[in-house]
């Protein structure tokens, strides 16, 4: 009997203490629980040690705060110009108020999908293909600011939306690559004909600097024979001044020679004499001799004869 009952004591204690270990919780680090007491909210638990009433309150919900993405499957849209295509977008939220967020609506997630799909009709059904295809930014932006506003009464909020993917229908898919393949070759063939054109414009600089050079070439090779030929006429000129400074220098000389002497009238006219018969030797068939240096010449024989006679009696 006294073990039956140290027995069930200590069932008691196990039970007791699972209870109190139950009762325990510690929400952990951007998580929060929502506490129901007899199927009423009760409260919001933030992260750290918690300790609920046993058997009244319950755990309700456990809420991440962390930013969360959503991928949703392909939706089919309509433009503005009637192109059906399909559009996956990705949605990234966070939870601001879990109360909200457990209380505001049935399905959170299913909710943010049918609102990003109908959102996203809107958006695209004013916009033609072209538009659409070239304005991501836009409807990213006009698809955030209206899920926002929308997931307000929910405690949740959207920071960013992107369209993941825009699939237009196969024939669109043709034409567009067509499109592009013809903007390929004649962007490639205005790119041959610039190439081209600059290189005639090259080859026609490189003939004209050329000829350019070939000209200046040559007015420098006259430039510098002319100055070559005036320096030769130059030189000439100065060695004929030259020469006749020097006829003169010695014709000077010659005369301040006699007056130094204080040569007589018969000296200066037998150095005349001399010079006729200096000017004799050459080619002239005719000189005329002034009178004065005619009877000079005629004394100049007379002596000349006196002496040769003494020579022959001595």
């Amino acid at each position: 009997m006294a073990i039956t009952s140290a027995i069930l004591f200590l069932i008691f204690i196990i039970f007791i203490v699972a209870i109190i270990t139950s009762c325990i919780k510690i929400v952990p680090q951007a998580h929060t629980y929502v506490v129901e007491r007899l199927g009423t909210y009760q409260a919001t638990w933030s992260a750290g040690l918690h300790i609920k009433v046993p058997f009244i309150d319950r755990v309700a919900r456990k809420v991440t705060l962390k930013e969360q993405v959503v991928d949703f499957a392909p939706q089919p849209v309509i433009t503005k110009d009637n192109v059906t295509m399909r559009i996956d977008t990705v949605v990234f939220f966070q939870i601001t108020d879990p109360k909200l967020f457990v209380y505001g609506v049935e399905n959170p997630i299913m909710a943010i999908e049918n609102l990003t799909a109908t959102t996203l009709r809107n958006i695209i059904g004013d916009l033609e293909l072209d538009e659409t295809l070239t304005s991501r930014e836009t409807i990213n932006t006009k698809m955030r600011a209206t899920l926002d506003e929308a997931t307000d009464p929910w405690g949740i909020k959207v920071n960013r939306v992107e369209l993941k993917n825009i699939i237009p229908p196969s024939a669109i898919q043709d034409a567009m690559e067509k499109q592009m393949k013809a903007e390929r070759e004649r962007r490639e063939q205005i790119l041959i004909a610039e190439g081209e054109k600059k290189s005639a414009i090259l080859r026609a600089e490189g003939h004209k600097e050329s000829v350019i050079l070939e000209a200046e070439a040559d007015k420098q090779a006259a430039i510098l024979k002319a100055e070559a030929a005036k320096e030769a006429k130059i030189r000439e000129a100065e060695g004929e001044a030259q020469a006749i400074l020097n006829i003169q220098q010695a014709n000077a000389d010659g005369l301040r020679f006699i007056k130094e002497v204080a040569a007589d009238d018969s000296v200066i006219k037998l150095k005349s004499l001399e010079a006729f018969g200096r000017a004799a030797d050459g080619k002239a068939t005719k000189i005329i001799i002034p009178s004065e240096i005619q009877g000079l010449a005629g004394m100049v024989k007379s002596l000349t004869e006196v002496a040769v006679d003494d020579v022959d009696h001595k």
